[in-house]
């Protein structure tokens, strides 16, 4: 087991890519470093620090790695190379992760040098299930494959507006795919589990939005397959994206996990937009991330059904007051002890009741909370432009939608669940997500989580015209994610080893 001063110290070097430059001689380092090689004592105390984080490099050399040492055996065969920023100012080491080789495949690496690459946040390497879990940004994917390069640029607030709302989003899934009958779900590579989703997901939500991280005063993340049963998900959020101001080693800001199943996320819409409705003079933010690796008993095994409904992926929104896409007109929530759904502590699997999980469970709170907020607001379905539920499956989100007046057209645009499963935590977030990819401003959009145990979340959104202003800083939208031609299919066995991930054996 790594130690905890080598572990911390790689974890912050790793998970933020940290450079040193040397203001005086203008040379660059990997890693932190207090003063300068060619400078020497006159350079002490005045080095700077940069992230390449955001940033885009270039493969420049790489080697074919067949024997890979324990701890990196689950992996299997990978690519292993050198990646340079700045035009070769910086160089640090990496691994290129999302390509599954086989052991006799021929790898062609002059094919691969050259290319640029984009850094990704994944675990480091396999540890036993009583260990930290390393997580690192030394891992990369080409940029112009299926994780396209976005520019992470902040922009100054401008329009401040009465009511708080969505300032910025974004949904980060797998390129890994599973397909049976019509349906297909996203499936994690071997490093990937619900943190790095989260940070993924937190990471591109920042540059949809424009908002400087550092003015992000709380941040909750809302998952119910969090790798630790005791650790939260959030202060790696916090930590890898730099929310909040930095001081001494510690982000400035508030972090929390939540776990209401797959409504955990929806839960804090409502307390992250009433935080920041609280400062009225500050220019302050709020994020939410919803992430999962939903998790299912393998097929033949009791709750095995699930495993035909699974996903994974991440979603994030950042809250705001000022350049608000989406302006929140009110919410409300409904809640019961309805035992539909459960994990006991220490079992891997949930197991859920059958058709009991429908009625009196998913429907009963859906439709409650939907026709509440509309009777709060006044509004009837045709008052509605679109609708998001919750998807489980792809019947339960159109029969309630029906049910509550919807026609097929209000709803059918957030329907992703035939694309990426149910991901749990996250489900109605890809939703909400794809709605505000394609709506127009000043449309009405009403969510309704639902979360087994059991309760919804209902929130009526109006965009403003901001929502198409800052659409050309989104690349990475969820139709591009669902249609896109470098999406890798795999078979059972090999979806089964996936969702395993790197958990020593």
């Amino acid at each position: 087991m790594s130690s905890e001063p080598i572990e911390r110290r790689i974890s912050y070097v790793g998970d933020r890519l940290l450079t040193s430059y040397c203001p005086l001689c203008g040379r660059k380092y990997f890693g932190v470093r207090n003063y300068c090689g060619s400078c020497g004592r006159k350079s002490l105390g005045v080095m700077k620090r940069a992230d390449l984080f955001y940033e885009k490099g270039v493969l420049e050399t790489c080697t074919f790695i067949r024997e890979p040492t324990n701890r990196f055996k689950r992996l299997g065969s990978f690519v292993y190379g050198i990646v340079s920023f700045h035009d070769g100012e910086v160089r640090v080491p990496g691994r290129l992760t999302d390509r599954l080789i086989d052991d006799d495949e021929e790898v062609g690496l002059d094919r691969l040098e050259g290319r640029e690459v984009t850094p990704r946040f994944r675990r480091r390497y396999a540890v036993g299930r009583s260990e930290i879990i390393p997580t690192i940004s030394l891992a990369f994917t080409f940029a112009d494959e299926y994780y396209p390069y976005q520019e992470h640029d902040i922009i100054k607030p401008r329009d401040e507006y009465e009511a708080p709302g969505i300032v910025g989003y974004a949904v980060y899934t797998s390129k890994f795919r599973i397909k049976e009958g019509p349906m297909e779900r996203s499936v994690p590579f071997l490093d990937e589990d619900s943190i790095t989703a989260a940070v993924e997901a937190g990471k591109l939500a920042l540059i949809h939005s424009g908002a400087d991280p550092s003015f992000v005063e709380k941040v909750y993340v809302g998952s119910e397959s969090n790798p630790y049963a005791v650790k939260p998900i959030a202060s790696k959020v916090a930590q890898a994206l730099r929310l909040g101001e930095e001081e001494e080693g510690v982000q400035c800001v508030d972090a929390v996990d939540l776990e209401f199943a797959c409504k955990a996320a929806t839960s804090a819409f409502k307390d992250a937009m009433s935080i920041v409705s609280r400062f009225d003079s500050n220019v302050s933010y709020a994020m939410v991330v919803g992430a999962d690796n939903s998790q299912a008993a393998p097929r033949g095994e009791l709750g095995g059904e699930l495993d035909f409904f699974v996903g994974y992926g991440g979603c994030a929104f950042v809250f705001g007051k000022y350049d608000v896409i989406a302006e929140v007109e009110g919410w409300y929530s409904v809640t019961s002890d309805t035992p539909d759904f459960w994990r006991r502590d220490r079992e891997p699997y949930p197991r859920h009741g059958g058709r009991f999980t429908g009625d009196p469970s998913y429907f009963k709170h859906v439709r409650k909370a939907a026709r509440r907020l509309m009777d709060k607001l006044g509004l009837s379905p045709e008052d509605v432009d679109y609708f998001v539920t919750h998807q489980p499956n792809v019947s339960f989100p159109a029969k309630v939608a029906k049910e509550l007046g919807f026609k097929e057209e209000q709803y059918a645009l957030g329907m992703k669940v035939a694309k990426f499963g149910n991901t749990y935590a996250s489900s109605s977030l890809i939703g909400l997500a794809a709605v505000l990819d394609k709506a127009e401003p000043h449309e009405r959009v009403l969510i309704v989580s639902y979360g087994s145990g059991a309760g919804s979340d209902a929130y009526s959104f109006i965009t403003t015209s901001q929502i198409v202003e800052k659409r050309g800083r989104q690349k990475f939208t969820v139709d591009y994610q669902a249609e896109n031609p470098f999406l890798e299919y795999v078979d059972y066995s090999t979806y089964r080893r996936l969702k395993q991930g790197l958990e020593a054996v």
